[in-house]
């Protein structure tokens, strides 16, 4: 499939967390509109026809020596998907120092480090699209996901910080936000449990991950140039107001 002839490609994106998932949809879109797209995760490995990059997001050295694996390799990233993310859920009360922390600094601080490390080629270049993947409980909170939910309205005000700092350089800055998506996390829901988030979403069923990777690809598409520090929903409505 070629790319549509309103795009430029082939731009060098990267995808963080990109083996399965959100993130497998997000970079198989981006391949199909013919870009040179990078995945990373801890073991280097990618699945078939995607480049990929071991990079651990909660470690500084492990980012930026990725980004000059990346630079020497494929060129500057012109397209900076921030994906990677973990859970630890459990109630306030009996939530730990340490689960609170880990999902900070993968969700938070790594995120943060990617799109530090991405902001130096993007000046140079002035111009670049940083896209972030929140979550609808960043907005609406969710029981038992305190540390989740935290990170994911991080998110928002990293993303909109980044937007006003970096916006005379061409570089915008935006959140993407899921609702709840058809993945292996969401696939372990009792039937009790998933009739009951459907039942809440006024579209009454789950997103598909191709469906989060279309909004991602319009977010860098020449047509969405002048959107910047936007949180864009991806949830059948079950946000809205918020």
């Amino acid at each position: 499939m070629s790319a549509p002839e309103n795009e430029v490609s082939p731009r060098v994106v990267l995808v963080t967390g990109g083996n399965r998932g959100i993130g497998l949809a997000i970079a198989q879109a981006f391949k199909l509109l013919g870009d040179t797209v990078i995945i990373t995760n801890r073991s280097g490995t990618a699945p078939e026809g995607l480049l990929a990059v071991q990079m651990d997001v909660t470690d500084t050295i492990s980012v930026d020596l990725a980004f000059k694996e990346i630079e020497a390799n494929y060129g500057t990233v012109d397209i900076l998907v921030a994906n990677a993310g973990i859970t630890r859920d459990g109630l306030v009360m009996r939530m730990s120092d340490e689960d609170f922390i880990d999902v900070v600094d993968t969700n938070l601080t790594g995120a943060f480090r990617v799109a530090r490390a991405a902001t130096r080629g993007m000046l140079k270049k002035r111009s670049g699209r940083m896209i972030f993947v929140g979550s609808v409980v960043g907005a609406l909170g969710s029981a038992g996901q305190v540390n989740y939910a935290a990170t994911k309205s991080g998110l928002v005000g990293m993303a909109r910080s980044f937007a006003r700092e970096l916006g005379s350089r061409g570089i915008t800055a935006n959140v993407v936000a899921p609702g709840f998506v058809e993945t292996d996390m969401t696939a372990v829901l009792t039937e009790d449990r998933r009739k009951e988030i459907v039942g809440a979403v006024p579209l009454q069923r789950l997103c598909t991950p191709a469906e989060v990777a279309g909004v991602v690809t319009f977010l860098a598409a020449p047509a969405a140039s002048y959107i910047t520090g936007a949180v864009i929903p991806v949830d059948g409505g079950l946000g809205m107001g918020h």
